[in-house]
């Protein structure tokens, strides 16, 4: 479960160079695969890596299948989420030359990623806010609620700061 862990993102940087093009997952799980292979792990625990890297990305069509991908699957997605997915949705927004946020009267979820329109709150619009719904273990629900409750208070707060209110 750790190797799964340290190597689960290994395909990401690629994935920012190309825009999103392809998924972080399944270049991951290829090249754990060859490091595995490298480091001489057997097949099963291999399998059992390669199938956690795989599916830990719910915008791809693997489903975590094992105990262990479930929870390495429900750990990525909560580190998505609540204030830490939000600070992580500015850098992201700030990477790839977004505004703060986008004109009161855009439809965020009708706007490109990788684009000046990929803001914070498009991110949660469009990925964040769904989250709790996608979770898998029942400790993970919990701790998606928790975080799903913070996020919406969060962009509350922040439009209405936009709009003068507060």
């Amino acid at each position: 479960m750790e190797i799964a862990a340290l190597l689960h993102d290994i395909g990401r940087k690629e994935e920012m160079n190309s825009k999103g093009s392809f998924c972080h997952a399944e270049k991951g799980a290829e090249l754990a695969r060859k490091i595995l292979k490298k480091y001489k792990i057997d097949n099963q625990t291999t399998e059992n890596i390669v199938h956690s890297i795989k599916s830990h990305r719910y915008r791809n069509n693997h489903i975590p299948e094992t105990l262990e991908a479930k929870v390495l699957y429900d750990a990525d997605k909560l580190d998505a989420a609540g204030a830490i997915g939000i600070g992580r949705a500015f850098l992201f927004a700030g990477r790839v030359g977004a505004k703060l946020h986008n004109d009161l009267r855009v439809d965020v979820e009708n706007t490109k990623a990788y684009t000046p329109e990929d803001t914070a709150f498009r991110e949660f619009m469009v990925k964040l806010r769904k989250i709790k719904n996608k979770v898998l273990t029942k400790e993970g629900k919990k701790i998606a609620r928790d975080r799903h409750k913070f996020m919406e208070n969060y962009f509350k707060r922040f439009w209405e700061e936009v709009k003068g209110n507060k």
